[in-house]
């Protein structure tokens, strides 16, 4: 997909693969927790453990912003956090609108990591009139016939969708007509864009769903270990004798 407007990063066009571009804010985290300690060197190996990652994989990333680091040393935090904040575009300011303030729409406004990580909630839109005006998070609710004007005013280009489903693409096709060009999308949906235009989607309920699939296979294995495990028990004790406590052989072995 193209990337929209030219004030976007330029990873794409400098060759960074999206799967390392997905792992920059991973490891932006994990030196922002090393900075607020003062931390001022760390290994490859540190930071990799600390961002979930394999160390190979860590400076293969890095090595695409330049970033090599020094033997015996390690990677210099403060350098680091500047320069993946800057490929990440996180060096200017984000201006943000989110739009369907319900239950997760209003958690989403009253987030703390916003302000910190270079977004700003510019607006917060909904289409019941009755919220317009109600202040969330400190931010007065204005009603979706505002929201063209919003995004122009405020040179918006990306928004929050957390409508339900129905609503949200309609609500999808309103911001892109409007100039933005990338979208957050919480609606339990699959949105259809335009060329130019990225869609990242969050579905708590398909996470939730793929968590239960583990659930559900870790039982699976559990009770199959507890089998084996009693399979030669059983075994050892028919073969020291062919008969049943009755004289007979067992018709029916435990599963």
């Amino acid at each position: 997909m193209a990337t929209g407007r030219t004030h976007r990063p330029a990873t794409r066009s400098r060759g960074i693969p999206e799967a390392t571009v997905a792992r920059l804010p991973l490891y932006l985290r994990a030196l922002t927790a090393l900075s607020e300690r003062s931390v001022p060197t760390v290994s490859s190996e540190e930071l990799a453990a600390a961002a979930g990652v394999n160390s190979a994989k860590l400076r293969k990333d890095f090595s695409y912003l330049g970033s090599y680091g020094t033997r015996g040393v390690g990677y210099d935090v403060e350098y680091l956090v500047y320069q993946i904040s800057r490929e990440l575009g996180l060096t200017q300011d984000w201006p943000v609108v989110i739009v369907g303030i319900g239950n997760l729409g209003a958690a989403l406004a009253n987030y703390g990591g916003f302000a910190s990580r270079g977004f700003r909630v510019a607006a917060l839109i909904d289409a019941d009139p009755t919220m317009a005006g109600k202040p969330v998070a400190g931010i007065p609710v204005q009603h979706t016939d505002e929201l063209e004007k919003i995004i122009s005013t405020n040179g918006v280009s990306i928004g929050v969708i957390a409508t339900p489903a129905g609503a949200a693409q309609q609500v999808c096709d309103r911001l892109v007509a409007a100039g933005v060009t990338s979208i957050l999308n919480f609606a339990p949906t699959v949105l259809t864009v335009p060329d130019g235009v990225d869609v990242r989607k969050v579905d708590l309920s398909i996470e939730l769903q793929i968590l239960a699939f583990h659930e559900q296979r870790k039982a699976g294995e559990e009770a199959a270990a507890a089998a084996d495990g009693a399979l030669p028990t059983v075994a050892a004790r028919t073969k020291s004798s062919d008969k049943g406590p009755d004289g007979d052989v067992p018709a029916v072995m435990p599963a």
